[in-house]
């Protein structure tokens, strides 16, 4: 078997098995560099996102609830910031750092952070996953819309493991994201209800567009995956926030 080199690697030209048509990490980067606008509206979030609004305003009230103390916070697939934002309004200020692939997206974000928080702002441009993070160390992680860019069981679960690892004790993640389901009947069914939505929302091409670029980008797992996932890694408190079609909000406490 063929060893990639750390180049190859970094240049996003290795795919895991049977994700080989999926795009690489420089296609994702590329792609967030040119959208950073769609992702910049505090009042609406992502738009193709069922209830973004409302994720947004649960997965931060969550954050403020479970931790008494919140001086570090990491905003893991940060975009424009919006999450950090959110969580400003409830317990700024406080020291955050800001990862994302794209230095666009960063570079708003740390704009927007910045104007309203007198906490230090840290930027990470990269994929989490290589990203050189101190453990035991982060009283609040956002994950949200960055996960389902993972591919295969173990993406997965050295993905959580790394996430377990840089909470600190009594410390929370908080997950937004698209979802699949377990049976075929379900995923169809909630499949087509975010097509309507979409379709709704825009068009029908729209709907097309959006439906071309999950097949071609993303590989989401089930929720009940992703909890189970949590638990495995050794969180004990998990908690499901919210669930509408083939999104979800949840997160969990580590003890």
């Amino acid at each position: 078997m063929a060893v990639a080199s750390s180049e190859e690697k970094k240049k996003g030209k290795v795919m895991k098995k049977g994700f080989e048509n999926k795009s690489t990490v420089a296609q994702i980067r590329e792609r967030f560099n040119d959208d950073v606008e769609r992702f910049s509206n505090l009042e609406t979030g992502q738009t193709s996102t069922v209830d973004a609004s409302l994720v947004m305003e649960l997965l931060t009230s969550a954050a403020a609830s479970s931790n008494n103390k919140i001086s570090h916070v990491l905003d893991i697939g940060c975009g424009a910031g919006n999450n950090t934002l959110r969580l400003l309004e409830k317990v700024g200020p406080f020291d955050c750092d800001l990862l994302d692939l794209s230095e666009a997206m960063l570079t708003r974000a740390k704009t927007r952070v910045e104007a309203v928080n007198t906490g230090r702002v840290a930027l990470y441009q990269g994929d989490f996953r290589d990203a050189d993070l101190p453990t035991d160390h982060y009283d609040v992680i956002i994950a949200a819309a960055v996960l389902h860019h993972l591919r295969d069981d173990d993406d997965w679960l050295r993905t959580f493991e790394k996430i377990y690892a840089i909470t600190a004790p009594g410390g929370s993640v908080w997950i937004s994201d698209l979802v699949s389901h377990e049976t075929e009947a379900v995923q169809g069914m909630m499949w087509q209800r975010y097509g309507d939505y979409l379709t709704g929302l825009d068009s029908e091409a729209y709907k097309t567009k959006v439906f071309d670029y999950i097949e071609k980008e993303d590989s989401p797992r089930p929720v009940t995956y992703q909890l189970d996932l949590l638990r495995k890694v050794g969180f004990e408190q998990v908690e499901l926030l919210h669930k509408n079609s083939c999104f979800a909000a949840f997160g969990a406490i580590k003890a």
